[in-house]
C-alpha cells in the first residue's frame, strides 16, 4: 500500500506536468482524489470514460491513470454518464489521474518514443512539430522498406494500419507523433520526414500526403497511445510496491 499523495506528487515532477504546455480540456495531474488516499493497485487507460471506471472498479483498482482526463468536454451539468462515472468511482475509492501531451512526448514514459521503440526505430532522434514551446514529436534517422516498416508498426499496436504510400519505398526520416496528429503532414514534410507515423488525421492529410511525396501509416489513435498509461503504471507499480493492471477498452478509432 502507498500513498496517494505521494505517487501524485511523484508523477508530476517526473512527467513535468507543471512545465509542459497542454490544452485547455486536459487538467493534467490528479483530477479526481479518494478519500482514503492509499493506493494498493493501479489501473491504467488511454480514456477515462464511464465503462472504463467501472472497469477498474471491478479490477480493484484504487488509482486510475489515463491519457484523456474526465474534462474534454468543458464544465458539465453533474447529471447522466457523468454523475454516473464520479459516483461509481468516489463509492469505490477510485482516484483518476490524467495526463495527456506531457505523457507525448516524455523521452522515457512517452507515447512517441515507447512507440517509435516498439516498432524497432532506434535511430538518432530530434524533436519535430513545434507546438508552444515544445516538440510534439520526434522523427529518427531510420533506414528501412515501408513494406516492412508496416508489418512492425501492426505488430506494435496489435491489429491493422492504414497507409497512404505516397513516398519513398525505402525509408530514412520517420516521423512519430501519436493521436491525431495527422493533419500536421505538411510540417511533417517540411522538417524532412518522408514516412510519418501517427494515430489518424484528417481526410485531406491523405491527399496531401501523396502530393507532398510522404508515406503515412495511421496506426490508430487509441491503439498510438496505449503505451505511456502502461509505462506509468509499471512505473508506480515497481517503485511503490503495488498491483498494476491495463484497462483495454479500445474505440477503433
Amino acid at each position: 500500500m502507498a500513498k496517494l499523495d505521494t505517487i501524485v506528487k511523484d508523477l508530476q515532477k517526473r512527467l513535468r506536468v507543471d512545465s509542459v504546455p497542454d490544452y485547455g480540456g486536459a487538467v493534467n495531474g490528479l483530477q479526481l482524489t479518494s478519500a482514503k488516499g492509499k493506493v494498493t493497485m493501479v489501473a491504467a487507460a488511454v480514456d477515462a470514460s464511464l465503462p472504463v471506471v467501472e472497469k477498474a472498479v471491478s479490477a480493484g483498482a484504487d488509482l486510475l491513470v489515463v491519457h484523456h482526463g474526465m474534462f474534454w468536454q468543458g464544465a458539465q451539468k453533474i447529471d447522466g454518464a457523468v454523475f454516473a462515472k464520479l459516483k461509481c468511482a468516489m463509492d469505490a475509492g477510485l482516484a483518476i489521474y490524467s495526463c495527456h501531451l506531457p505523457l507525448d512526448v516524455h523521452e522515457t514514459l512517452g507515447n512517441n518514443m515507447l512507440l517509435a521503440r516498439a516498432c524497432g526505430i532506434k535511430g538518432k532522434s530530434a524533436d519535430f512539430l513545434p507546438w508552444k514551446g515544445i516538440a510534439v514529436g520526434r522523427k529518427f534517422s531510420h533506414a528501412a522498406t515501408l513494406k516492412n516498416l508496416v508489418k512492425r508498426v501492426e505488430k506494435a499496436v496489435g491489429g491493422s494500419v492504414h497507409v497512404c504510400a505516397g513516398g519513398p519505398s525505402r525509408t530514412k526520416v520517420v516521423g512519430v507523433a501519436t493521436g491525431g496528429a495527422g493533419s500536421e503532414v505538411y510540417a511533417a514534410a517540411e522538417a524532412g520526414v518522408d514516412t510519418f507515423i501517427t494515430g489518424e488525421g484528417p481526410h485531406h492529410s491523405y491527399t496531401s500526403a501523396e502530393e507532398l511525396g510522404m508515406n503515412v501509416i495511421y496506426a490508430g489513435h487509441y491503439a498510438t497511445e496505449t503505451f505511456g498509461v502502461r509505462a506509468v503504471a509499471e512505473y508506480v507499480a515497481r517503485n511503490y510496491g503495488v498491483k498494476e493492471t491495463f484497462i483495454d477498452h479500445p474505440t477503433g478509432l
